[in-house]
């Protein structure tokens, strides 16, 4: 057995960030002597008369008062020494030392166990005999709550934590990563429009801008994905959106072509972390029985991302506001810009009052630090004392922890080898298989909703441009875009520029985007029911069908209807795939296969930007018709993968 991190000297400082606090009230005696500790013998019954002597010493250390669950996790000086605890809701405590009556426990693999306490469990016989795990395991009932303390693998531990408080401020500042992120991306198909004549855009120029942030999304997917299953996810998070911010504000003030595209690049760096380890993050807090629907909730933050920066666009970029001079131009789409960037600033100091994930530290052999954060959660989520949490220990999967009890020298060292050994492991069977289709549905997808979900805005304009000059008169996609582009050509050799937006583009843009919220609450309600798979399979053929209707739409109001339902289909698609890409994986490999899935979906929506706008400017329908073909096929490919509906993160 992995010797966790009660076994080690006291004179090793913990890392507090992961979720432990000092416990400065403590005084000098109660820190010294680990027999002032609280001990749950007295649940198991091993001496009675040890545990009033135990008790009454830690009742005479002062308890932290008022503390919150979701506050920052920072280490202060004057104690050489400190005892740690978790900052639980109202309530804090000291770490519990556990004597088995000197027995060696014998810990099973983490990852292969089957959903409820270990062998080792300090429980009835009905919690922990074979027979009755493998009869729960086949008819899937939830384990009863144990009456004794137990042992106990990581989905049974985070069961025991119940479902409450701590998971919806978790969402909450989750998802607004999510929607930081998502506002980031789409921001740019609203400023096309309007920074064609102070960047002299035309459509590849367009493109490639819209591109440029998916290029640095495919460098930082795998770079940022691979040191988060090495360092942990929590510190990966604070400084990608720190750095995603500052890039959106350097972005803003660029005057010229070059510089914009240089921070847009930096921009996309920054974001390409950002989706790996914020789904890996955010599932690893989840029961199985909920994770389906909560991932699908925090899929529907990249909805309201949408909704808010079409929102955003639509009150400032139409306005006069701005500074314009001979040398230098701030105007409304900067500000826009500006805007964009307050979220990601916001989400990198609300992060800090978050602790580490779990999952992640039990696969680094951090058991201790791992209990602790389980006990904040359910003192957070129930309100009872944190003895009241049925669970002394945990298992440690031997396997994954073997490095944690090797001594690696230098950080770069172990980052640099932890990037080489997650991709290799990612390549070898039977992780092969999942690593590819991945791959493949990713690009695919992306592809598609890249491809037309950015344009939109673009393909509003130019139905706006031509119902002007044509009114009531119908025409297909291909003679609205022919005519726009020819009109920008004839601009461009006049030398005139015209940047205005009519207001109904955000409107339509509005709209559309909005129909994803009615996709992503059938979404949320129907993920665990209905399963991963119907909901990726459904979405992409009716997102497939709705990409090749295009080339049949014939007026603004047509276009808004097609528009709309390919929205709320690739929406709902949407969620499942990145439920279904983030359970496949196993814990120590988690946020780098993701990461990796993610730069093939970058490639997608690179591919999706440049060459479906340039075939849709000299080959139309023939880009309508092929991401109408990628969708599909995408989809179908799912069914290779294994059915992880409410099944244990392994």
């Amino acid at each position: 057995m992995v010797e966790g991190d009660s076994a080690k000297s006291k004179s090793e400082s913990y890392n507090v960030e992961v979720g432990l606090q000092p416990n400065y009230n403590q005084n000098n005696n109660a820190t010294s002597n680990p027999n002032n500790s609280s001990s749950l013998s007295e649940s198991t019954n091993t001496n009675t008369n040890s545990n009033s002597n135990s008790n009454s010493n830690s009742n005479s250390a002062t308890h932290i008062d008022n503390r919150a669950i979701i506050q920052p996790y920072l280490l202060g000086t004057g104690v050489k020494q400190p005892e740690y605890q978790f900052a639980a809701d109202n309530c804090g405590y000291e770490p519990e030392t556990i004597i088995n009556n000197g027995k060696n426990q014998q810990h099973q693999d983490v990852e292969r166990i089957g959903g409820g306490a270990g062998t080792g469990a300090a429980d009835s016989s009905d919690e922990s005999t074979p027979d009755n795990h493998k009869k729960r395991r086949r008819s899937k009932a939830p384990l009863p709550p144990p009456t004794r303390p137990i042992v106990a693998n990581f989905e049974r531990a985070i069961e025991l934590c119940d479902y409450g408080k701590f998971h919806y401020i978790l969402l909450a500042i989750c998802g607004l990563v999510s929607t930081s992120e998502e506002m980031d991306v789409i921001s740019m198909s609203f400023i096309l429009p309007s920074a064609q004549c102070d960047l002299d855009l035309n459509t590849e120029t367009k493109g490639w801008l819209n591109s440029i942030i998916f290029i640095g999304m495919m460098v930082g997917a795998y770079f940022w994905g691979s040191i988060a299953d090495s360092f942990g996810r929590k510190k990966i998070l604070i400084v990608i959106s720190f750095m995603n911010a500052f890039c959106i504000v350097a972005s803003s003030f660029s005057q010229t072509y070059g510089y914009f595209m240089f921070f847009r690049f930096l921009n996309g760096a920054a974001l390409g972390g950002s989706g790996p380890v914020i789904w890996s993050y955010f599932a690893e807090f989840q029961p199985k029985a909920k994770r389906g629907s909560m991932l699908s909730f925090m899929a529907a933050f990249w909805t309201f991302g949408n909704l808010f920066v079409a929102g955003l666009a639509w009150l400032i970029i139409p306005t006069n506001i701005g500074v314009t001079s001979t040398y230098f131009t701030y105007n409304s789409w900067r500000i826009f810009l500006l805007v964009c960037s307050i979220p990601s600033f916001l989400v990198g100091f609300l992060l800090f009052y978050l602790p580490e994930s779990p999952k992640f530290l039990l696969t680094r052999g951090k058991k201790d630090k791992a209990l602790a954060i389980f006990r904040g959660i359910f003192v957070t989520n129930t309100k009872k004392k944190p003895e009241e949490y049925m669970v002394y220990d945990l298992e440690i999967d031997e396997k994954t922890n073997t490095e944690s009890s090797v001594g690696i020298k230098g950080k770069y060292h172990r980052m640099i080898t932890g990037m080489v050994d997650h991709s290799r492991d990612l390549f070898k069977s039977p992780i092969l298989r999942f690593t590819l289709v991945s791959i493949t549905i990713n690009f695919t997808f992306h592809i598609g909703y890249y491809g037309l979900m950015m344009w939109f805005p673009e393909v509003f304009n130019r139905y706006e441009e031509f119902e002007k000059t044509h009114p009531q008169q119908e025409a297909d996609i291909c003679t609205v875009t022919e005519y726009v582009v020819n009109q920008s050509r004839l601009a461009t050799d006049n030398g005139t520029c015209n940047s205005d937006i009519p207001s109904s583009v955000f409107m339509e843009s509005l709209i559309t985007l909005a129909s994803a919220l009615p996709a992503n609450l059938f979404a949320i309600l129907g993920m665990d029911m209905l399963g991963r798979r119907f909901f990726l399979i459904a979405g992409t053929m009716t997102a497939g069908i709705c990409s090749a209707l295009m080339y049949l739409v014939r007026s603004s109001l047509q276009n808004l209807l097609v528009s709309a339902v390919f929205s709320g289909a690739i929406s709902a698609a949407n969620a499942a795939l990145d439920c279904l890409i983030t359970e496949v994986f196993p814990t120590k490999l988690r946020a780098t296969g993701v990461a990796i899935s993610m730069v093939a979906a970058r490639l997608g929506g690179i591919i999706g930007n440049i060459v479906i706008a340039q075939l849709l400017d000299h080959f139309c329908p023939v880009p309508t018709f092929i991401v109408s073909g990628l969708l599909i096929g995408g989809g179908l490919m799912c069914l290779l993968l294994p059915n992880t509906t409410r099944k244990e993160l392994n």
